[in-house]
């Protein structure tokens, strides 16, 4: 009975059996029943889809334009100020609630030619639809996508489901991120051990802090965004997804935690690196002032018989000069030993 409703359902909806024409802005918009695909639609079609019954739509945008995401917005009824903080891709990670739909914000990061590129992902969730929209450096939600259509078990639960999915997936992507700039802090960390380090690793200490200091702006208010999403005291969430978003903050609990300690063990090389610079400049002042000290006797020496005085010990003496060097000698030779005795040479 259930299928034939179902079969029913499908013959009576919008005509959508052929895939639309691609357009600028958008990468993907579907339609799911029953946790799977029945067809890919356009976006003026949206409206009539997710009134269906146990209908979702699944809209993907990629930097839409301003008319792109009114023609959205029409169809689904958007809140307008949603619609503007969507269109500003410079936004802080949030959720918000307009009446029974909610907005998220959620910031991506991924490495792009050995740099932290960072994005964002404005999220529209209502009743019978889920819409994404992409700004800046951030993969593909096609995997994402792929994994709920291989589950459709888990994708039947709807557009908390999809939410779920793609918070779990950008939260996931900071990993990648977190590890690549633990190895490189690991890597420095040994080298301050060894060495004083150039000053290009100053310079690649900096930007390591400037990178973590960015990611943690990113990864700090998504807790907040997942913990408001897991207890949903203000939002009809179904309780049967708080786990799930729980899981998401667990996951992000953990990178703010990794991103602090590599800011710890990064403020801990650059102390390092500045203690042994410091004690490196005071050996080679060591090392300098013996010297200096040794070269004071000659110096000093023939200053005094430098001077034209006629009445001077040892002028007209023999063996004087001999005796002078030796003098010299003797006691740069002291000098030399108590230098090294003490380490300063």
């Amino acid at each position: 009975m259930q299928k034939q409703t179902r079969l029913r359902a499908i013959k009576n909806a919008p005509s959508a059996t052929q895939p639309p024409a691609s357009e600028t802005g958008v990468v993907a918009a579907s339609v799911y029943a029953g946790g799977k695909r029945i067809a890919d639609i356009r976006i003026e079609e949206a409206e009539a889809w997710s009134k269906k019954k146990d209908h979702v739509v699944w809209v993907g945008l990629h930097e839409p334009s301003k008319e792109l995401l009114e023609r959205v917005a029409a169809q689904l009824h958007l809140h307008p100020l949603a619609i503007e903080d969507a269109s500003n891709a410079h936004q802080q990670p949030k959720v918000e609630q307009y009446g029974d739909a909610l907005f998220v914000v959620a910031r991506t990061a991924q490495l792009a030619d050995g740099q932290i590129a960072f994005g964002e992902t404005h999220l529209f969730v209502g009743a019978g639809y889920v819409v994404s929209v992409r700004h800046g450096a951030s993969t593909s939600y096609k995997a994402v996508r792929d994994r709920c259509e291989s589950c459709p078990s888990s994708l039947a639960q709807g557009e908390d489901y999809i939410l779920y999915a793609i918070l779990d997936f950008i939260v996931d992507n900071y990993r990648p991120v977190i590890d690549t700039i633990q190895a490189e802090v690991d890597e420095l960390e040994e080298e301050v051990l060894k060495k004083v380090l150039p000053k290009r690793e100053f310079d690649r200490m900096y930007r390591l802090r400037r990178d973590l200091l960015r990611l943690r702006r990113a990864v700090g208010p998504m807790i907040d965004v997942c913990k408001r999403l897991e207890h949903a005291d203000l939002i009809s969430m179904d309780n049967e997804m708080k786990p799930l978003f729980r899981d998401v903050l667990d996951h992000a609990k953990r990178a703010e935690e990794d991103i602090d300690s590599l800011r710890e063990i990064l403020a801990f090389v650059f102390e390092a690196t500045m203690m042994a610079g410091q004690a490196q400049q005071t050996e080679i002042a060591r090392r300098l002032t013996a010297w200096a000290a040794m070269l004071a006797i000659p110096t000093a020496v023939a200053g005094i018989y430098g001077m034209n005085f006629e009445n001077m010990p040892e002028l007209k003496w023999e063996y004087g000069y001999y005796m002078v060097l030796g003098g010299i000698l003797a006691i740069c030779g002291v000098l030399y030993w108590r230098f090294r005795k003490n380490g300063w040479l």
